[in-house]
């Protein structure tokens, strides 16, 4: 399904696959596909990043455009110069601005992302379609490996080198956790909250890691918050967050890990351990408004007003419930998802003297370097990983 809205400009269009899924394709003014982005875009099909990367790439396009570019004729001296037009630092006249007000310069995740962007379309064209050579070969450069990826590879004693990206910005310190909440967050948030919908979703997003996508993703399935389910995968109650391409509110987890459902029981997925606090939270919601307006659908969170009452919430109306509670309770800043997630786990550092393992695994990190630069998976039934959490949430240990 495609919009008949038709701009001046390059721009990028959300299309609906059969499985329920939405594809990002990059379309000329006259409703063309732009072939060289579509080439490229397609390696990320139904992967989360391909719809990031689709307006990463459509940006770059538009400056090539201004600057009278092409595949054939861009050099490496150009892409700095763009990356120095949309907020890098770079020792260089890089031309007019590129994002001028309202738009704001790229902050330095954007830019990351935009260099990796840049790195993959141009070395994929280049390698395709067997033309400049010369940005090719100085695009696909490597350094010497560290310590930390050799511990990441393995037998990583055996590498030489690793690939780099010579348009990304310079790795300064890294500030740990530098998006927490506010000190003393959760209970003015609960206190200002109108629902027990709302206040589960802060009581979810505050006794664990859960991203926002997975959290309105959950279906009732999901959710085993008994001892001893039947899943047999944990003891303790738990969720289970999957992966859905067709998820009616557009939730998604952000992780693919596996999973199946046998017998009307579900298994795999990330699991998250449920505290008694989430666990009395839902059973309020699920008792109150969610037997009061639920639509059938099975999932977990639906929206309690409005048109669509009763059906899916999206993340965004989660995002938006947050931030306008955080107004109420006049907190500093944007509340965001995305900070509980780096509170709940320093917070774990914390109880744990800074055990990276475990931090990682109650997080579901992809790496231990978002925690602390060390490599490790333990086991989450240990006595480390349980206290850690009983801490955490208040209760004995």
């Amino acid at each position: 399904m495609r919009s008949t809205l038709v701009l001046n400009d390059l721009r990028v269009q959300k299309i609906k696959r059969a499985d329920g899924g939405w594809s990002y394709a990059i379309l000329w003014p006259d409703c063309s596909i732009d072939e060289e982005s579509e080439s490229y875009l397609s390696l990320h099909e139904g992967s989360g990043s391909q719809e990031p990367y689709a307006y990463y790439l459509v940006d770059h396009l538009r400056w090539r455009i201004r600057e009278g570019l092409t595949t054939e004729t861009v050099t490496m001296r150009d892409l700095h110069r763009y990356q120095g037009a949309v907020g890098a630092q770079v020792p260089m006249p890089h031309g007019q601005p590129w994002r001028v007000p309202p738009k704001r310069p790229y902050g330095k995740s954007a830019l990351s992302i935009s260099a990796a962007v840049l790195k993959g379309f141009y070395l994929h064209q280049c390698a395709a379609r067997g033309i400049n050579e010369q940005l090719r070969a100085e695009l696909d450069v490597g350094r010497l490996p560290t310590k930390i990826d050799r511990n990441r590879a393995f037998l990583g004693h055996t590498m030489k080198s690793v690939k780099t990206n010579p348009l990304a910005p310079k790795q300064g310190t890294r500030r740990r956790h530098p998006k927490m909440l506010p000190d003393g967050a959760r209970p003015e948030l609960m206190d200002a909250v109108n629902t027990a919908r709302d206040e589960m979703v802060v009581t979810w997003l505050s006794d664990t890691t859960l991203r926002i996508g997975g959290l309105t993703g959950l279906h009732l399935v999901d959710l085993h918050l008994r001892e001893n389910a039947d899943c047999g995968e944990d003891k303790r109650p738990h969720v289970h967050v999957c992966h859905r391409q067709g998820n009616l509110n557009g939730a998604k987890a952000k992780k693919k890990e596996d999973w199946k459902i046998v017998d009307g029981v579900i298994t795999g997925g990330e699991i998250y351990r449920a505290s008694p606090a989430m666990v009395s939270s839902y059973f309020k919601y699920m008792t109150t408004e969610y037997a009061k307006y639920a639509t059938g659908h099975g999932m977990l969170l639906i929206q309690l007003s409005g048109p669509h009452t009763g059906e899916p919430w999206a993340p965004d109306a989660a995002r938006g419930m947050l931030r306008r509670a955080g107004r109420r309770a006049n907190l500093p800043g944007r509340i965001k998802p995305h900070a509980f997630r780096h509170t709940t786990t320093n917070k774990i550092l914390d109880v744990t003297n800074n055990d990276s393992w475990v931090a990682k695994a109650a997080g579901h990190w992809a790496s231990v370097q978002t925690v602390d630069e060390v490599y490790g998976h333990p086991d989450m039934h240990s006595p480390e990983f349980v206290s850690a959490l009983k801490t955490l949430w208040g209760e004995e240990a």
